[in-house]
């Protein structure tokens, strides 16, 4: 047994396949986590804009956060696959001659499949978040506005933004910390190269040459360490909500 070392961190940060995996999971984590914000506070936005059909909006857009991401997963794959519902249905009304002529959007080097799981779950989050904040905003600051000469656009991105930003700031924080961190979607939905950080963490842990597992452990404490800052962020997100509350 070795005591405290550096060695293997200067190993890993110079691997190929470590640094792969870096970049893979830090852009489906950013890719589906700005989306899944974007969509959000739109979905929000115009739940609290429609006066008309707002009970049932509010119940329908919450139903995927009450859905576990395993069955997400099943739920995608049995859709978008190659041999899924969705290639049927197309091939079946002669829009593809072939269910393979259908993209491939599972096992796919781009991490679309995990990205299309990760948007279903995150984008009903974050207008969760949002529309609670929303609909404590008055509506006398917009008809305001308005009256001064603003259109709906200027109302929504210089009233209404400013207003809502710390909250979508931390549901991104919130979202992007969870995927960067997540194994099973990944895991399910993902190619077998570039892997993911917490799969290829796995794959070295259960490497039967047990000079692999200290590898294991380096990508978990780098894991720990982006976990770390991102509730620091959102520790200083927090407190800006809670200034505006008061």
């Amino acid at each position: 047994m070795e005591g405290f070392t550096l060695k293997y961190y200067k190993e890993v940060l110079k691997s190929e396949d470590f640094l792969s995996s870096l970049k893979f999971s830090f852009y489906i984590s950013m890719v589906s986590s700005v989306l899944a914000v974007i969509l959000g506070v739109l979905l929000a936005y115009s739940i609290v804009q429609s006066k008309s059909k707002k009970k049932i909006m509010e119940n329908i857009y919450k139903l995927p956060i009450t859905v576990p991401h395993i069955v997400a997963v099943l739920l995608v794959y049995n859709i978008l696959s190659q041999s899924g519902i969705f290639p049927r249905i197309l091939y079946s009304i002669g829009i593809i001659e072939e269910q393979t002529q259908f993209p491939s959007l599972i096992y796919d080097r781009y991490g679309i499949g995990i990205m299309i799981t990760y948007l279903w779950k995150e984008i009903p989050f974050v207008a969760m978040v949002v529309y609670t904040v929303l609909n404590n905003i008055s509506e006398k600051l917009s008809e305001v506005a308005l009256n001064l000469g603003a259109n709906k656009r200027q109302v929504f991105f210089y009233v209404i933004l400013p207003l809502i930003l710390p909250s979508v700031f931390s549901a991104f924080i919130i979202i992007f910390a969870f995927s960067f961190g997540a194994y099973e979607v990944p895991f399910l939905l993902g190619p077998t190269s570039p892997k993911a950080l917490p799969i290829q963490a796995y794959v070295e842990y259960t490497n039967p040459n047990l000079v692999n597992r200290p590898y294991a452990m380096v990508i978990n404490m780098i894991l720990t360490f982006v976990s770390i800052v991102l509730v620091w962020l959102y520790s200083k997100a927090f407190e800006r909500i809670s200034k505006y509350n008061r």
